[in-house]
């Protein structure tokens, strides 16, 4: 088969991918084997077969080796699929629904297809882009960008509307992730200007709520409990996704569930084994009760990204509904509340949009389109941990990538050999209160008093939001760095909580920083007054240098205490008894210096004058 050049977009869902490819100016979906412009994520095992998507979605309630949602477990390390005692890892099962999304593009364009963007959601960190990166690898791709979901969205929305300015809103709820993303559309650009989401809130979510309603309603019913019954579990996962699909046009959903199991029971003395049959009639209501708190959720990243973005509902001239969950009545009922619209736009289709922009941005790659400039953001801050357990930041969430950034610290003690690059990613000032994503270390430093050697730490973003750390002495050019991968996946209720925490604790977080501040600032204090004190040791009265050390004693008695201010205080009195007596000194030094300066020129002076002399003499000589 001959190879084409063309870049593939892939949209790896949690639920459903779909896979584009673009063909003069037009971003084209490809139609699958079964005839579907989009693809279940599902992969099954059956004897020494693979199913993937449509054919194994239809055999899951039959078959316990089905996978669904592998997407929520992409770059957590510890997660396994144990299939028949084989173990596969959520990167190579993402493989098998590439490389059958590779198949269709293949099939369609009647050539080997090599090169792919895929897109992500905003939110995901690095560990879970690398393992993307490394599920198409997998899948024989060469993945040439990953760009995030609401990014590729708009491309696909303002393609053909480059030449109009205008601030769009995404609104994308998929199977098993959430993001809002605003970015500004104008001649061509399409620039992020904040991003916000939670990596596990989805589709997936809203159907465990049905499941956990129905489960309890059997147990009422049938007095048995049934959450521990794989089969079980299966056939209420698939009627809980129908009835959710049905509720977003209708108003009931008729749920309907014979011969659910087989249970034990007595009939005239005998043990016999009885089916259980449930039925229920399930209300949009009802529905809308069961998913309150999840529907609810969703208002704290639309209301962060606005506030980062620095604008307000009225600022937002469009709003794009992406993901499959968006049809969910009361989601577009909360944003058309919120932004105060009477209208979204559903010009384009949620479910083939963001592999559209991928396809679109693929182009771009190739050369095939021109005229756009895609600048995307970093999600959340990137830093290290520096003295007092403070988070110091390098990048600033919502930095447009690719980027770097370079910061020198030094050491905190004298003589010390090393130190230590601990990497963060988060919101919060204290550096417990964040995510580590790395740590490594910076060997063979010199030795020299603290705050003498200059270690340089850069930060690098590459453009599919990728992260790389750097250390450097700038005394001996050695240096070390890290990529950043596997360790630093980020949980739900952390990717959640972790800015809505440093929002609603921004006054106690002030309040430990600055006394970190404070006792950072004592420290360095009494390091360079004792050290001026040895150095002037000649020029002090004793009386002055005991006063000094009494000070000195009195300032780190209080920074063992909890009281701030006190140690302020202490810090107030040291630093002004130690600038009087070092003025002094100098004024000293300085006086010193004016009467040498004096007696040099009077010397000067005489031998200037000798020398007129000399020269007379010659002359009269002649």
């Amino acid at each position: 088969m001959k190879k084409t050049n063309k870049i593939i977009g892939i949209d790896l869902g949690t639920t459903n991918s779909c896979v584009s490819v673009l063909e003069g100016k037009e971003a084209k979906v490809i139609i699958n084997s079964e005839g579907g412009r989009t693809t279940p994520s599902i992969v099954a095992f059956r004897n020494e077969e693979i199913l993937v998507g449509e054919v194994a979605k239809r055999q899951m309630l039959t078959n316990l080796d089905t996978i669904v949602s592998i997407k929520r477990y992409m770059g957590d390390k510890n997660y396994k699929v144990d299939v028949k005692g084989k173990k596969y890892t959520p990167q190579e099962i993402s493989a098998m629904i590439l490389r059958n999304l590779k198949k269709q593009a293949e099939d369609y364009l009647g050539a080997e297809v090599s090169n792919a963007i895929i897109t992500v959601p905003a939110y995901f960190n690095d560990a879970q882009r690398q393992a993307t990166k490394d599920a198409g690898k997998i899948a024989g791709l060469e993945v040439k960008r990953i760009i995030n979901e609401p990014t590729a969205a708009a491309l696909a929305y303002g393609f053909d509307k480059k030449n109009t300015e205008q601030n769009i809103l995404v609104f994308d709820l998929g199977g098993g992730t959430f993001d809002v993303s605003i970015l500004n559309l104008a001649e061509g650009n399409f620039d992020v200007l904040s991003t916000a989401g939670d990596n596990l809130l989805g589709g997936d979510d809203f159907d465990n709520k049905i499941i956990e309603f129905l489960l309890k309603e059997i147990k009422k019913e049938h007095l048995v409990d049934l959450s521990k019954d794989k089969s079980v579990m299966q056939r209420l996962k698939s009627v809980a996704e129908n009835a959710k699909k049905e509720l977003s046009n209708a108003t009931f959903s008729q749920i309907s569930l014979p011969f659910l199991t087989m249970v034990q029971t007595k009939e005239g003395g005998n043990s016999v084994q009885k089916p259980i049959h449930f039925e229920y009639n399930l209300t949009r209501n009802k529905f809308n009760e069961l998913t309150q708190d999840l529907v609810e959720r969703c208002l704290i990243p639309l209301k962060r990204a606005l506030k980062d973005a620095n604008m307000t509902p009225q600022q937002i001239h469009q709003v794009l509904l992406v993901g499959g969950s968006t049809r969910i009545p009361a989601i577009q009922e909360l944003v058309q509340k919120e932004l105060n619209k009477d209208t979204l736009n559903k010009s384009i289709n949620p479910d083939e949009v963001v592999a559209m922009g991928a396809a679109i941005q693929g182009g771009v790659l190739t050369g095939d389109v021109k005229d756009i400039v895609l600048l995307d953001v970093t999600p959340l801050s990137l830093g290290i941990e520096t003295l007092g357990n403070v988070f110091t930041k390098i990048i600033e969430r919502n930095t447009t990538i690719p980027t770097t950034a370079k910061q020198v610290f030094s050491t905190a003690e004298d003589n010390q050999p090393s130190v230590i690059i601990h990497v963060l990613q988060g919101e919060r000032p204290l550096a417990r209160e964040n995510k580590t994503l790395g740590r490594f270390s910076l060997d063979n430093i010199p030795a020299a008093p603290r705050g003498v050697p200059q270690i340089e730490v850069t930060f690098d973003i590459d453009v599919n939001g990728i992260v790389s750390v750097k250390a450097k002495d700038l005394g001996t050019n050695k240096e070390q760095q890290i990529t950043i991968s596997g360790q630093g996946s980020l949980t739900e209720e952390e990717i959640q909580k972790m800015i809505k925490e440093a929002e609603e604790n921004a006054e106690a977080d002030k309040i430990k920083r600055d006394k970190i501040d404070t006792l950072n600032e004592a420290d360095n204090l009494i390091f360079q007054t004792k050290k001026s004190l040895d150095s002037l040791k000649d020029e002090i009265k004793p009386e002055e240098k005991e006063k000094i050390e009494e000070q000195i004693k009195n300032l780190e008695e209080a920074m063992k205490q909890d009281d701030v201010q006190v140690i302020k205080d202490k810090i107030s009195v040291l630093q002004k008894e130690a600038q009087a007596i070092a003025i002094r000194v100098y004024q000293k030094e300085q006086e010193k210096n004016k009467n040498q300066q004096s007696n040099d020129d009077k010397e000067q002076k005489k031998q200037s004058s000798e020398s007129e002399t000399v020269d007379a003499e010659i002359k009269e000589k002649k």
